[in-house]
């Protein structure tokens, strides 16, 4: 049997220095045995793929509602394209995959129903009880809402992975690393999985829009990103079918990946980096694109907003999505009775609007419609 020991020698010798080893990691708030066969970060990112949160994944919005159909992409989805994508990034920058596909694994737990509506609703409603963030829901997921041990709350991961979640920042996610070395960026995984976030999203949404007919093949002319892909793969017609649809997305994620070894390599070599702690105190991501790369993606997130995620259709189901989530919390607020005798436990001994909160972040889209309904809608059984 390969044993722990030796996979963390396979780590050393295969790693960059300035990669996390799992045998040098901080280790975790509440000291346990290590398993024989696994290495801790192994054992974090198995924790965090049996965690009920991270079933949940499979029926939270990405950018459609789950009634939509079943072909559009969903939070679980997503969640492992962004780990696929960022083991190729690690291994191919020496960095550790297994942290990475962690980090990946756990980035998006704490997203409320109904996508981006439901956090910014959440927020508004949270706003003079502590406010809400998803990146903060995560880590709290994490640390204190799943129960699986009984010596203690959470997953007990380890500091580098906790650190990784934290540290999580989008164009449209700022993390607040309180408690985790605010002065440090986000080691090498960290910073691969950011990256491979908003690489896969939106390159998928890209994809979800051309499918579902939010955007046409005329809309995208002329971005400078849309016609290298024509050109790379020489389609010169206007009717896209499946099989082309396919092979641009799939050559759209292979050139920014490739484009993205090749600007962060440039850089890792010009930092001279000899060390994870070198890594974390520059004043400047490594993982990233080049500007040519940069220009070209903003023109197409600008353009993904604009057409895609501002679409009626969509922006209609975020109307909705605003008044189930806000009226289910005045509902709870205003009448705990009606909550799940565990959740008006925890309401009595925990802040009480937090509580309510957890519990509404905690919801599948499917299943806060079906609660919606039982509590508005008179022919539906309570």
């Amino acid at each position: 049997m390969i044993t722990r020991e030796r996979l963390e020698e396979l780590e050393a010798e295969a790693l960059a220095p300035y990669g996390h080893r799992s045998r040098d990691s901080r280790g975790r708030e509440y000291p346990e045995e290590e398993p024989h066969y696994r290495t801790a970060f192994q054992r974090d990112r198995d924790r965090i793929l049996h965690t009920t949160a991270f079933r949940r994944l499979e029926y939270k919005t990405q950018v459609f509602v789950v009634t939509e159909g079943d072909y559009y992409r969903t939070r679980l989805t997503h969640t492992l394209e962004v780990a696929q994508i960022g083991r190729t990034l690690a291994r191919a920058l020496g960095g550790n995959e297994d942290l990475v596909e962690a980090i990946s694994l756990a980035h998006d737990l704490g997203h409320p129903p109904f996508g981006h509506s439901g956090e910014a609703t959440l927020g508004r409603l949270m706003a003079e009880h502590g406010g809400f963030d998803h990146n903060k829901q995560s880590l709290r997921i994490v640390t204190e809402l799943e129960h699986r041990y009984p010596e203690f709350s959470g997953l007990n991961l380890t500091w580098e992975v906790r650190e990784g979640i934290v540290k999580h920042e989008t164009e449209y996610d700022v993390s607040d690393a309180e408690d985790y070395e605010p002065e440090k960026r986000g080691h090498l995984e960290a910073q691969i999985a950011n990256v491979a976030d908003e690489l896969a999203y939106t390159a998928h949404d890209l994809d979800d829009g051309l499918r579902s007919n939010l955007i046409s093949i005329g809309q995208l002319q002329g971005l400078t990103l849309w016609e290298m892909l024509r050109k790379s793969i020489d389609w010169t017609t206007d009717e896209l079918d499946e099989l082309t649809r396919h092979r641009l997305i799939r050559r759209l994620i292979g050139l920014e990946v490739s484009a993205l070894l090749e600007s962060t390599q440039q850089r890792i070599a010009a930092a001279d980096l000899k060390s994870v702690e070198a890594l974390q105190m520059l004043d400047y991501n490594v993982v990233g694109f080049s500007d040519e790369y940069v220009t070209m993606n903003q023109q197409l997130k600008s353009f993904l907003f604009a057409n895609m995620y501002q679409h009626y259709r969509v922006v209609r189901m975020q109307t909705k999505a605003e008044r189930f989530i806000q009226e289910l919390f005045n509902a709870y607020v205003e009448k705990p009775e009606i909550l799940p005798k565990k959740v008006q436990a925890r309401a009595q001994t925990r802040e009480f609007y937090r509580t309510i909160c957890d519990y509404l972040a905690g919801m599948t889209d499917r299943f806060a419609l079906k609660e919606y309904s039982k509590l508005f809608d008179p022919a539906t059984l309570p």
